[in-house]
């Protein structure tokens, strides 16, 4: 492993560790639930893919249920429909799947919630768990390459948005060759990325 492989690693673990032991995650956590539901009106979109949240993420399915029921109650032609990403540790692939609550779920591979035998759809939105992001909309993950990979296949690329808490911001966060910027990136502070977006609230 070479020194910057080495240095990222050491920052994703001082994030994830900073992340777990957020005095007031949950307070952050309901802001950017409040974020979110803001940023979500006025989206046209029927298919939204988001994550199962894992090592102190902020959970998006609250906000996207109720973006679903509200989809419902105001008589939408198209039904919408939130997807949980199911990856292939073997092929390093990641497909989506409908999800909703209750939905049978099963571990993957790396222990994490998947929906069981449901549709396999694509998402026009996206949105994707941070680490750490930067100006630019680039984002730290977990190292794996899975979401990378899978928006270099695309084809049209979803809109994706990053998730994360203020206090993962890098200043100083060099993208790789490989690195593909988010559309956005809506913290609990407001929308980090792009700068100019009117709902955003402070600098992180």
């Amino acid at each position: 492993m070479d020194r910057k492989a080495l240095e990222k690693k050491a920052l994703r673990k001082a994030l994830l560790d900073a992340r777990m032991n957020l005095p007031d995650r949950l307070h952050r956590a309901e802001l950017l639930l409040r974020v979110m539901r803001v940023w979500l009106v006025g989206r046209s979109d029927t298919t939204i893919g988001a994550y199962w949240p894992i090592k102190g993420e902020f959970d998006p399915l609250p906000a996207l249920h109720r973006w679903k029921e509200d989809g419902e109650l105001n008589d939408i032609a198209q039904r919408r429909r939130i997807a949980l990403p199911v990856v292939n540790k073997a092929h390093k692939t990641m497909t989506f799947h409908v999800w909703y609550p209750g939905c049978p779920m099963e571990e993957d591979a790396y222990g994490i919630p998947k929906p069981k035998d449901t549709e396999q759809v694509m998402p026009s939105l996206l949105f994707v768990p941070c680490v750490g992001y930067s100006a630019g909309g680039y984002r730290l993950g977990y190292g794996g390459g899975f979401y990378d990979r899978m928006l270099a296949s695309l084809a049209p690329k979803p809109y994706t948005v990053g998730l994360g808490f203020g206090t993962s911001y890098i200043p100083d966060l060099e993208p790789e060759s490989h690195d593909i910027p988010l559309d956005a990136v809506l913290t609990d502070y407001g929308t980090a990325w792009p700068l100019n977006h009117p709902s955003r609230i402070g600098r992180d």
